[in-house]
C-alpha cells in the first residue's frame, strides 16, 4: 500500500495507528493469559481498518456506505471489549486505546454521514 494514501486520509492513518495500539495491547494480554479477550479484540481491533481499506476500492456509493458501516459495527464491538478489559480485574490500562477509538467513531461517523448526505442530493 501507498503511504501516501494513509498520510491524505484521516480514517486510514487513524486505523492503521490504533491497529498497531491493539496489537502490541494484546501481546500483553497474552502474557498475563487473557487469551479469549486478545483474540476477539484483536479480531474486531483490527478489522476497523481492514474494512476502511477497503472502502477506498469500493464497487459503488452504496459500497462505500456499506464498507464503512461494517468499520463502524467493528469499532462499537472493539469499544465494548475494551469496556470489558476496564471493569475487569488484572487487565492493562485502556486510556490511550479509548481515547483513539473514541476518535476513530466520531471520523467514521462524519464518513458516514457525509456519503449519506451526497447520497441523498445525487438523485
Amino acid at each position: 500500500m501507498q503511504k501516501e494514501l494513509f498520510e491524505q486520509n484521516p480514517i486510514l492513518k487513524l486505523s492503521f495507528d490504533f491497529s498497531l495500539m491493539i496489537i502490541d495491547y494484546c501481546e500483553k494480554l497474552q502474557v498475563i493469559r487473557k487469551f479469549v479477550i486478545a483474540n476477539q479484540l484483536l479480531r474486531s481491533g483490527t478489522s476497523i481498518g481492514a474494512n476502511a481499506i477497503e472502502a477506498q476500492n469500493a464497487e459503488s456509493k452504496a459500497d462505500f456506505i456499506h464498507k464503512m458501516k461494517i468499520a463502524a459495527k467493528e469499532a462499537d464491538e472493539t469499544q465494548y471489549w475494551l469496556m470489558l478489559c476496564d471493569h475487569s480485574q488484572d487487565y492493562p490500562e485502556i486510556r490511550e486505546l479509548m481515547k483513539k477509538l473514541e476518535e476513530i467513531q466520531k471520523v467514521l461517523t462524519k464518513i458516514l454521514s457525509t456519503a449519506k448526505n451526497i447520497n441523498k442530493f445525487s438523485h
